[in-house]
């Protein structure tokens, strides 16, 4: 492809970019649109990378960076490329440079969405960035993907010391009231992907939207094809079998039982560590103090958001608030969506603890401090833990989530770094 072309291809780019700006004035600005304009604002220094599960808003936030017109962009995709080679990027990347040149400008940013698609992109993306910095080409790049361990892989491998994480996870009351009008009970059931939100009146076509649109793409496009998956109908059981039991432990050796053709329990958990990487489902382990024993405990299976476990659901959200026990499990499992998202996104640990039938149901700790969060929603009943958990790792933050606490709607609204406070 000639110079030329690749510089008419930036000019329709633009003018698309300039007519999709139009259309999301009125979307919601999301906080990390704030700090990628703080990060662009600075002098060179490291690569931007935004990882995040599909359709949280990743290239939407920097579309709204680019019609804010700070500086001369480059935006590109890899999301149509075939994989197999690397020298895609470097085109790209010298695409950028004469633009830069061309413009005599003293910033330009190249953003590549979709870049681990590209096989061996953290070697094309060190070799550019490296040249830039010997030959002082102040170019500045932000790196998109919806792959977090394939990110992550490449950037520990190729580009270590070279960039940021900025980690984009799923969108969360606050954010879907305000663009959607989400009440609490909504925000529970229907959970927070903006794509579908106009659908809910809908249920059906809301789930068939979920399923064929978010969860397929998610498993199929995200894991299947940049993954090397020796079971890939096993990867779908335990992903649907983890929005089942969803806010459960539940051991591997149960997860074999119900699954066919499991394997063992080490591809169970590798499995589960993809889909968590992909921001569908995790397995979070028990707390002990010692990070040698938490990782052969039975896992807590936790969605991340709860329309997964809303679109696998026949009925609908008029009767399921009639039981308080059904219902129950939306509220206890947005509580656990709330904290995992805001984890990934805020960097403190996320636990459960049980000890025979005693339990606790997150664990959060942030370097020695400790803040343990019980729920009591529905009618089950738990043997409280805390008595116990802190006979054994001291005294701890408490807090207690239900109709004698602080109530499951006050919760979603605030930020959980504030109980570290």
């Amino acid at each position: 492809m000639s110079i030329f072309t690749q510089l008419n291809e930036y000019i329709f780019s633009m003018y698309c970019l300039y007519l999709l700006s139009k259309e999301s004035e009125m979307e919601i600005r999301r906080l990390h649109l704030e700090k990628i304009r703080s990060r662009m604002a600075e002098k060179r220094r490291f690569i931007q990378v935004i990882a995040g599960p599909r359709q949280v808003g990743k290239t939407t936030t920097i579309r709204q960076w680019i019609s804010e017109k700070n500086m001369p962009t480059l935006f590109v995709t890899a999301d149509n490329q075939q994989a197999g080679t690397n020298s895609w990027i470097s085109q790209q990347w010298q695409a950028a440079r004469l633009q830069m040149q061309a413009g005599s400008y003293a910033d330009f940013v190249l953003i590549i969405d979709e870049v681990q698609k590209i096989e061996d992109w953290s070697e094309a993306v060190k070799k550019e960035w490296d040249a830039d910095t010997q030959n002082g080409i102040q170019l500045k790049i932000i790196l998109l993907g919806s792959s977090r361990l394939l990110l992550q892989q490449g950037l520990t491998e190729s580009l270590a010391g070279r960039f940021e994480l900025i980690p984009m996870l799923h969108w969360n009351f606050a954010e879907m009231q305000e663009a959607f009008d989400f009440t609490e009970a909504q925000f529970a059931w229907f959970g927070g992907y903006p794509g579908p939100a106009e659908l809910i009146s809908d249920e059906r076509r809301w789930k068939d939207y979920m399923i064929n649109s978010i969860i397929e793409p998610s498993i199929s496009r995200d894991i299947l094809m940049l993954t090397r998956i020796d079971k890939p109908a096993l990867l779908r059981q335990t992903f649907e079998l983890g929005c089942i039991y969803s806010g459960q432990q539940l051991s591997y050796n149960k997860m074999i039982g119900q699954l066919q053709d499991a394997g063992n329990t080490t591809t169970l958990a590798n499995y589960l560590n993809l889909l968590g990487e992909a921001g569908l489902l995790q397995g979070l382990q028990k707390y002990s103090g010692s990070a040698v024993t938490t990782r052969n405990t039975s896992p807590k299976l936790q969605v991340y958001n709860n329309a997964l476990i809303t679109a696998y659901t026949q009925q609908p959200i008029s009767h399921v608030m009639l039981d308080p026990v059904q219902w129950g499990r939306w509220v206890e499992n947005i509580i656990g969506t709330h904290l995992l998202n805001a984890s990934r996104e805020q960097g403190f640990e996320l636990w459960y603890w049980r000890e025979n039938n005693k339990e606790i149901d997150f664990i959060l700790k942030r370097g020695t401090q400790i803040v343990a969060i019980e729920v009591k929603a529905g009618n089950r009943i738990k043997s409280s833990g805390l008595a116990t958990f802190e006979k054994h790792y001291g005294e701890c933050k408490k807090l207690l989530i239900g109709i004698d606490g602080f109530t499951w709607k006050d919760f979603i609204k605030i930020n959980p770094s504030l109980l570290f406070n």
